[in-house]
């Protein structure tokens, strides 16, 4: 692929030049290949540069292409009726007793071949790329069993040769306790969880390893147990934690030197500092505040006191959080969590990338990859201000559009 020219832009870089987003106002961009080849004013343009083949762009802003870095998108079934029944007064007992929560969950990815639960999945991630997503994050964690799990990674490792866009799969085998384990976690972890591990590694089919560190979930000290597998085979870690309340979980991934520590509602100033120290990224994930319908919120102020860096994803699944926009993500960060658009828009780009151990993109510089988004924009508090409005120009993947 020949190098081309991206002129007449506003750039938001998300790099330190003083400017809020990195912003470069009458901007140009070079793209040879799949990387950026340069990047800046263009008054700054050389010789050679100028007379590239040129898109204008008429004035619209550019930024890197956005990254969601936590999503659960490949599942079986759904949970609409569940929803329903909350809404009509039922208890999560009887919802459970009727078969919902996280078990009906369970039992459809489990009866649903790879082929379904790629086609299911699709639609979801189409959504996404549809908002000029071109990273994403994808989980295992619905099989609660060896074969369902390799299953849904399988899939997802799919989706990525099946659309453009870069996937990056975590093992959550840690994940919830299924029902012929009940009382009996520390028995999963040793029978299904470490031995569907070293499987799906051995597959290649696992970049980063995750766990859900609650009370209704995993021990500390029985996600140690995962972490330290993951620590033998050379994968990096993150988890689930402080979601529902404090159990030290982000403290023990900073011990692990994890890539982020999610949700963490519940965080206090110990896990801050710890995550602050071992470069942790917080990743929050305003969908399960909102559908939960929760009202402790993440620690922003604690965060920003002690500089650590803040990603935003939508965590796509079928219980808690069924978000597939996230645009509508960065929103909800900014109106729930009080987030500034400029950190919701570093959250789903710079930092996002940060939190999934990718040093390739999440800002718009020589030698990134030319992942971009293109919009019918004036500023970039836009992207976050509008509410169920896409306002895409176009998206740019290795520097193919």
């Amino acid at each position: 692929m020949s190098k081309r020219l991206l002129k007449n832009a506003r750039l938001a870089t998300f790099l330190d030049n003083g400017q809020p987003y990195g912003l470069i106002e009458d901007g140009a961009l070079v793209i040879d290949g799949d990387t950026i080849a340069w990047c800046g004013a263009a008054s700054m343009l050389s010789a050679d540069h100028a007379t590239l083949p040129a898109e204008d762009l008429e004035g619209r802003l550019v930024t890197p292409g956005l990254i969601d870095c936590h999503t659960h998108v490949v599942f079986g079934g759904d949970r609409a009726r569940e929803f329903e029944m909350r809404l009509e007064g039922a208890s999560y007992e009887e919802v459970a007793r009727a078969g919902g929560g996280i078990v009906s969950t369970v039992k459809a990815t489990r009866s649903a071949s790879e082929d379904e639960l790629l086609a299911s999945a699709l639609p979801r991630v189409d959504a996404l790329i549809a908002e000029g997503v071109t990273t994403i994050e994808i989980k295992s964690g619905y099989g609660l069993d060896i074969d369902t799990e390799l299953r849904m990674l399988r899939t997802a490792r799919k989706i990525g040769e099946m659309r453009p866009v870069l996937v990056k799969t975590s093992f959550l085998g840690a994940h919830a306790i299924p029902a012929d384990y009940k009382d009996r976690s520390g028995d999963y972890i040793s029978e299904v969880c470490l031995p569907a591990l070293e499987a799906a590694h051995a597959e290649g089919l696992v970049d980063a390893v995750d766990g859900f560190c609650e009370g209704i979930a995993f021990s500390p000290e029985e996600i140690a147990r995962v972490f330290d597998k993951a620590k033998e085979l050379g994968l990096p870690v993150k988890l689930h934690a402080e979601q529902l309340s404090n159990l030290g979980g982000a403290a023990l991934a900073a011990s692990y030197g994890a890539l982020s520590a999610d949700h963490i509602e519940y965080l206090d100033e110990a896990g801050v500092k710890a995550m602050a120290q071992s470069g942790t990224i917080a990743v929050l994930l305003p969908g399960a505040f909102y559908t939960l319908r929760e009202t402790q919120h993440p620690p922003l102020d604690l965060l920003r006191q002690h500089k650590v860096p803040i990603a935003l994803a939508t965590d796509c699944n079928p219980g808690s959080s069924p978000l597939a926009s996230l645009l509508l993500t960065m929103n909800m960060g900014c109106t729930l969590f009080r987030m500034t658009p400029e950190e919701a828009l570093a959250g789903v780009t710079r930092e996002a990338a940060r939190a999934l151990g990718l040093s390739d993109r999440g800002t718009l510089q020589p030698g990134t990859r030319a992942d971009l988004a293109i919009w019918n924009v004036t500023h970039p508090a836009e992207l976050s201000y509008r509410i169920g409005f896409n306002s895409l120009h176009k998206r740019i993947f290795g520097g193919s559009e």
